[in-house]
């Protein structure tokens, strides 16, 4: 509760004031309590004993003497075992609790100040988005959405692989299977065949993998009829990808389209002004950078970066460095956020330190790289198909689809067939998303079926759930939620007071969740919500109540826990159902 510290901050400072205690020290203990249920905050005095020659719990109990009691209309102090113990008042949750109901932000405070650009999901043309795509465009969508509703402004960039040697090969095999019929597998999703077909025949005929080649010159030069024949390529692959993108329903669209051939025209641009900045070598016929942090290979020797080849090719370092100038000069970006693997993580060490050496990059700007681990196996390894194959991405969520509306006809057979196949929609692509971002991202998880389809525990089903009962009981009640705007708030239970606190917790969560672009802080604070009102539902009466102001009190803790709800798993990118 960010505002009750703000609140009871001017009555300790004045404490230690008196005790001739620096203020930044009231600004270092003072913190939320660690254990729930105890006090809402705390300020332990166990590292105050060395600086004021007394124990901890003397240092407590003084410190409680000498708060004065206006602070009482803010919240009760005691002191126990050497902390400082400082709870919120009723009177100043219901006070809070009413601000926050009218506030349709939940308490969640504008700013302007900065211009990120989130580089996430990347598939490449002519290649399956498989269930590694997953993780990318799942973390990568939810901190868009939390970074553009907390109003900074959004770049959302689809770093597409769809340039480089491979596509001489893709061309030539297109050609050889005919523009039609080549244009229609593709359009199908069958893009790994495509693929492999091509690979094996570059392998394998020479002729074939002598026109492939030549046919990468062709592109590189910018050859009219090649140009159109990789655009082929690159608009069948996206029609098919935005058909996973609307199944998964992220945001991604075309117009977020950047890929590795827009960049091309920047290449030379980077390699002049490496150059200018006297860090461009020549190692061995390569256009090199050595960064100023010092990698060292398996043989301890220091590794540069390639930026151009000795056969004049340009590296994928040489590419993200032209990003990087696009998006600090030409969409004057200040964050520059990376959603990509964990692998990768000195590739973009590597690539930063040099974009801040040739002055890409300045102290105005943060460049992060948002890594992630592996989806795996019951049994640890990377998620598979029982063949052995990389599974697609979009197999997996059409079963997703298939097992969540199993689970519905079970639970509610009683749903019409349309709301069955809407509420498997939501539930299925629920589960799998939120089993994703309900991970610390920069951890490996074990794919569970079972798991993240559950109406238990920390799944989407359940805030799902916990979302349509509430509005369950609205259906069953003569008050709607509009007309509960000017409720007065009345705490009177423990059940209701921990479900208020929670509700006030949302706007920090929010703040959490950006600064260490981690979702998965979210997903638990939505659980712990919808456990709260779980047992607040079930101790605290809402309709059968003989006190009418204590009804629209508690419809009203309802209504704002569903909106709550619905907020926190659309920042998810996750939908509420109404019924279930």
């Amino acid at each position: 509760m960010e505002i009750l510290i703000k609140d009871i901050y001017p009555f300790f400072k004045d404490v230690m004031s008196s005790l001739n205690l620096d203020e930044q020290i009231l600004s270092e203990l003072l913190a939320p309590a660690t254990t729930e249920g105890h006090a809402d905050l705390a300020i332990p005095c166990h590292s105050l004993s060395k600086i004021m020659k007394r124990s901890p719990v003397d240092i407590s109990e003084e410190i409680v003497s000498l708060v004065s009691d206006d602070i009482l209309s803010i919240a009760k102090v005691s002191s126990k075992n050497g902390f400082v113990n400082i709870s919120a008042t009723n009177n100043y949750i219901e006070t809070q609790i009413s601000r926050i109901f009218k506030d349709e932000r939940l308490g969640v405070v504008y700013d302007h100040s900065r211009t990120f650009v989130v580089d996430y999901s990347a598939p490449n043309v002519a290649k399956e988005m498989h269930v590694g795509h997953l993780r990318s465009t799942v973390i990568g969508d939810s901190i868009v959405r939390l970074l553009s509703f907390k109003g900074y402004t959004v770049y959302r960039e689809n770093h597409i692989g769809d340039w480089g040697t491979p596509f001489g090969m893709l061309i030539e095999h297109l050609l050889d299977l005919g523009e039609d019929k080549a244009a229609k597998e593709l359009g199908v999703g069958d893009l790994d065949s495509f693929y492999k077909q091509a690979r094996s025949k570059f392998n394998t005929i020479d002729n074939f993998a002598s026109r492939s080649r030549n046919r990468v010159v062709m592109l590189q030069g910018g050859d009219k009829e090649t140009l159109r024949l990789w655009k082929i390529l690159v608009s069948e692959s996206m029609r098919y990808f935005n058909e996973v993108y609307s199944i998964l329903g992220v945001l991604l669209s075309d117009s977020d389209i950047k890929g590795e051939s827009s960049y091309h025209d920047l290449l030379p641009v980077v390699i002049d002004r490496l150059s200018k900045s006297n860090i461009l070598v020549n190692s061995e016929g390569a256009e090199v950078v050595f960064p100023i942090k010092k990698w060292l290979n398996r043989e301890g020797d220091e590794m540069p970066v390639i930026i151009r080849k000795g056969d004049g090719g340009y590296n994928y370092s040489a590419t993200d460095l032209a990003c990087i100038i696009d998006r600090t000069e030409r969409l004057n970006c200040t964050d520059l956020i990376y959603v990509v693997g964990t692998p990768q993580k000195q590739h973009f060490e590597m690539v930063f330190d040099i974009a801040q050496m040739a002055g890409f990059l300045h102290e105005g700007h943060n460049a992060t790289h948002v890594n992630f681990g592996s989806v795996l196996n019951q049994d640890g390894k990377i998620l598979k198909s029982r063949e052995g194959n990389t599974i697609k991405l979009v197999d997996l969520l059409s079963e997703s689809i298939s097992r969540a509306k199993e689970v519905i006809s079970e639970k509610n057979p009683n749903l019409s067939i349309n709301e069955k196949l809407d509420s498997a929609k939501m539930i299925g692509i629920g589960a799998v998303k939120y089993a994703d971002l309900s991970t610390e991202r920069t951890k490996d998880y074990v794919f569970d079926w079972d798991k993240m389809l559950s109406f238990e525990g920390n799944t989407a089903p359940y805030l799902q759930y916990a979302h349509a009962r509430i509005c369950s009981i609205f259906s069953k009640s003569d008050i709607s939620s509009t007309s509960l705007y000017d409720s007065i708030f009345i705490i009177i239970d423990k059940e209701e007071e921990l479900l208020a606190k929670r509700l006030l917790s949302f706007a920090n969560i929010i703040e959490e969740s950006i600064i260490t672009f981690s979702p998965h802080k979210l997903c638990n604070y939505l659980h712990s919500l919808a456990s709260s009102f779980a047992s607040f539902y079930e101790n605290c009466p809402v309709l059968k109540n003989d006190n009418k102001e204590l009804i629209k009190s508690r419809l009203a803790l309802c209504d704002l826990t569903g909106r709550t709800l619905k907020k926190g798993l659309e920042l998810l990118g996750i939908d509420s159902p109404e019924k279930m």
